[in-house]
């Protein structure tokens, strides 16, 4: 009996897929150039069933590839060693709600965006917002630690995780974590599978911690006509000890090709924009947008509008979440990075993108997490244009290198995948390689989770 055959008895053959399109359909995620099919696409029911085909493939060394809604944008669900794809939507349910404990529980499939209004429907809140969350999922969120645009108040996807129950690679069963508030009894295992993208264990199931949702919201958009009073005004926000929930970057061609797709009167004689909300109890909220709003004029904003209903402030908001869709409708392919720098580095880091792209003859448009250091450099390119291809390639290590100097780091956000795997040791040297690599030893100890992600292959295979 092979073993496509064996997980076939675990599963029923329904939810096992081999024909060649829609193996072809699992080949790629959201990044450009990495594609290759897996051998299966499996869709298991339960965390019984993942640990049994875990087992099988641990016994027939087959790769395993857990991948939710596809929109990775680092080759980090790109089965490139073959083997199985493992999908979730038949582990989709929300176990249960907790109002007391505030947390809710659920499994990996669920929509990141369905928890979210289950939660705001009870008075609580899930803050982490990725772009995709009305189409990603939590196991994929908890895989990359995904950020989103209220990182700079509320943090990141590895804030709220409390505990996880996963499938290890001999395929027994770990549950990490949990309701308790503290908890500091061994290891935080929790906090190691969070953004571990797929490559130590199968999460099937997630505590997820809540906060009581904000009462009110003031949103404001400020234009100015340079990058560098643009970023003067971030600084100070920060510095007068102003922590608002969103603090939001997006430069002129940004804003052009945001207008063009959303409509919704974004002012695109601007170099560059600020989109800043705050939230909490009305008269805080009024308090603090009235004071970043005279902030942004005393550093120089152009024009400043505070959103006078809610329908406006939801129409600014999804214009800036459409970026990436509005940029990616003027060339073939598009490429997202996330570089990431201190606050205090957002005009050098702009600056420099800029420089990169003149140096290497590249379109590249910034847009991003400005309160948090996290920008978006989204290029403009073709894939079938080899020799600007390679440019592309040059132009981004540069910008990898550029962040690092600044004192940040090649990603926020989107994790490293295979597609920055070549640029990984230059953020945490040799000795961090090595120490990582030893726990994905004692992890995944013949890496058959999610292969050739994090570590760079070298001639075809993972250097060891």
């Amino acid at each position: 009996m092979t073993w496509i055959q064996e997980i076939r008895q675990i599963v029923g053959d329904k939810h096992v897929q081999t024909k060649q399109s829609s193996l072809h359909s699992y080949a790629y995620d959201a990044t450009p150039n990495f594609n290759a099919k897996p051998e299966a696409v499996v869709a298991p029911a339960s965390e019984q069933e993942i640990k049994k085909i875990v087992t099988v493939c641990d016994n027939h060394q087959v790769p395993i590839v857990p991948r939710g809604s596809g929109t990775n944008l680092a080759a980090g669900t790109t089965p490139t060693q073959g083997g199985v794809v493992l999908l979730f939507h038949r582990m989709n349910q929300i176990l249960e709600l907790d109002e007391n404990n505030l947390t809710i529980t659920v499994q990996p499939g669920v929509i990141t965006g369905d928890i979210c209004q289950t939660v705001e429907a009870k008075g609580l809140f899930y803050p982490p917002d990725p772009s995709s969350m009305k189409i990603s999922t939590i196991g994929g969120n908890i895989n990359e630690n995904s950020g989103g645009l209220r990182g700079l108040k509320y943090g990141v996807t590895k804030d709220y995780v409390l505990g996880v129950n996963a499938v290890l690679a001999n395929g027994d069963v770990i549950r990490a974590g949990g309701k308790n508030v503290k908890d500091v009894a061994g290891y935080d295992l929790t906090s190691l599978f969070v953004g571990s993208e797929g490559t130590l264990g199968i999460i099937t199931e997630a505590t997820l911690k809540l906060v009581p949702l904000p009462e009110s919201k003031q949103t404001l958009l400020a234009s100015f006509d340079s990058i560098e009073r643009a970023a003067e005004t971030v600084s100070q926000v920060i510095a007068n000890k102003l922590t608002p929930a969103t603090l939001e970057f997006i430069d002129r061609a940004t804003i052009q090709a945001v207008e063009d797709y959303s409509h919704v009167g974004l002012p695109t004689d601007a170099e560059a924009v600020l989109l800043i909300e705050q939230d909490g109890p009305p008269s805080i909220c009024e308090h603090d947008i009235q004071l970043i709003q005279g902030i942004a004029v005393e550093h120089g904003a152009i024009t400043t509008q505070i959103a006078e209903t809610e329908e406006r402030a939801a129409q600014l908001r999804e214009a800036r979440r459409s970026a990436l869709s509005a940029l990616a409708k003027r060339s073939p392919t598009t490429i997202l990075e996330d570089a990431t720098v201190p606050r205090s580095e957002i005009a050098t880091m702009v600056k420099a993108i800029e420089a990169i792209a003149l140096e290497y003859e590249v379109n590249i448009a910034t847009f991003g997490h400005a309160g948090d250091g996290n920008l978006h450099p989204t290029c403009m390119t073709d894939l079938r244009d080899k020799s600007e291809w390679e440019r592309v390639e040059a132009a981004f290590a540069a910008i990898f290198q550029k962040a690092i100097d600044l004192g940040g780091t090649i990603t926020g956000e989107h994790g490293v995948g295979e597609m920055k795997s070549p640029y990984l040791a230059w953020k945490v040297g040799d000795e961090g390689i090595n120490l990582m690599k030893q726990i994905k030893d004692a992890f995944d100890p013949q890496h058959i989770m999610n292969p050739g992600k994090l570590f760079h292959r070298s001639g075809g295979e993972v250097d060891e």
